[in-house]
């Protein structure tokens, strides 16, 4: 794909980008090559290629599902402002 300085003032115009006219070249030759770097990728052969999900083959080690705190509930509403049948109150805020 070819890519023009009016292309790059396009874009920069609809990006609400300013670029300088001194780095439009630049800028330009930046963006053809990322997109040659793309046509390179997408010309590569990857139909015999089985998909991977995690490119090192190992699984997720877990911990055993135990409990690891104490039920503080009720130190905790102690020091609460308002606390009723294990709920917190809170002032109404939507009328």
């Amino acid at each position: 794909m070819t890519v023009t300085t009016q292309d790059i003032e396009n874009v920069a115009t609809l990006a609400r980008l300013r670029i300088a006219p001194t780095e439009i070249a630049e800028v330009t030759d930046r963006i053809s090559s990322v997109l040659q770097l793309v046509d390179q990728m997408q010309a590569v052969d990857t139909g015999d290629t089985e998909p991977m999900a995690n490119p090192l083959g190992e699984v997720q080690r877990l911990r055993a599902d135990q409990v690891t705190e104490s039920d503080q509930r009720e130190a905790f509403q102690a020091i609460a402002p308002a606390a009723q049948d294990g709920l917190y109150l809170v002032p109404r805020v939507i009328d």
